[in-house]
């Protein structure tokens, strides 16, 4: 089924401030940029309740968050922006009518910090503690829900993957194995993901030119059991040939490497289809 999308940039710039919304529904995102915070004087609607993502990098493999709850982003922001040093952009949820209280943000605040964790693809250091779940009533919640869900889509919609989860279907899976390694994971619009539980190998040969960022990755996503090293959660990457070259620690075809359980390889799945 499909979904409209609107987006306006409200400077008219595509990389600076804009609001993004989906047709009939009313959760409303707006991509703040550090730089251009100026806007919050202006927006009356943004001083009301919201549910908030600064984004930004760390110095690990994997980008940094935080994610906030407040009556009043105006005012919150600016702790945010003497202290915390890391993010570049904010994404900033509120409702079309202006209905969310306090209690409705924290509750929204409270699921994306227990999703953006089960996801495992930023790291959230900044938030020392995780929120409980507050007290709404039942059509509250499941109100609360149906906007967190579309909070998920229009977080991915600008490209922001911190709460996505990967969901294979079992006929698209893809194996690789050598040198240790005991892989699988599928292919998709978002590139290749390597699936949590697949064992790779710990070390890299010295012919891949990219065994620093490979040893930072593994640190990052892995841990030890026994004698191997085991993906500890999904880490998708951004070509099949970038995730073989992962999990085997060698330079490696993905197109060929990965193979389905009847020894078809990714290429005679994918690229010969058009054939």
């Amino acid at each position: 089924m499909g979904k409209t999308i609107t987006t306006y940039l409200i400077d008219g710039d595509p990389k600076g401030t804009q609001y993004v919304f989906i047709s009939n529904k009313i959760c409303q995102m707006y991509v703040i940029p550090r730089s251009n915070l100026s806007i919050l004087n202006e927006r009356q609607e943004l001083q009301t309740p919201a549910f908030y993502i600064l984004l930004g990098e760390d110095e690990t493999t994997k980008p940094k968050a935080y994610i906030g709850e407040t009556e009043n982003f105006r005012e919150r922001v600016k702790d945010h922006d003497s202290k915390k040093e890391f993010w570049q952009k904010a994404l900033l949820f509120i409702s079309k009518d202006a209905a969310m209280t306090k209690a409705d943000v924290q509750y929204l605040e409270y699921r994306a910090i227990t999703e953006a964790k089960t996801s495992n693809t930023f790291v959230l250091n900044e938030n020392k503690q995780s929120p409980k779940a507050p007290n709404l009533p039942e059509f509250r919640k499941d109100d609360m829900d149906a906007f967190f869900e579309d909070v998920k889509f229009l977080t991915s919609f600008v490209g922001c993957n911190i709460f996505d989860v990967a969901i294979p279907k079992e006929e698209h899976l893809f194996y690789t194995k050598g040198r240790g390694c005991d892989a699988r994971g599928f292919y998709d619009a978002n590139g290749f993901t390597v699936l949590k539980g697949s064992i790779v190998a710990k070390t890299s040969v010295p012919s891949l030119d990219w065994k620093e960022k490979r040893a930072n990755l593994l640190k990052d996503y892995t841990i030890s059991n026994g004698d191997k090293l085991e993906l500890e959660t999904d880490k998708t990457f951004p070509s099949p040939s970038t995730a073989s070259m992962f999990v085997l620690g060698r330079p490696s075809n993905g197109w060929t490497d990965w193979k389905d359980k009847d020894g078809h390889t990714l290429d005679d799945v994918y690229r010969k289809q058009l054939e």
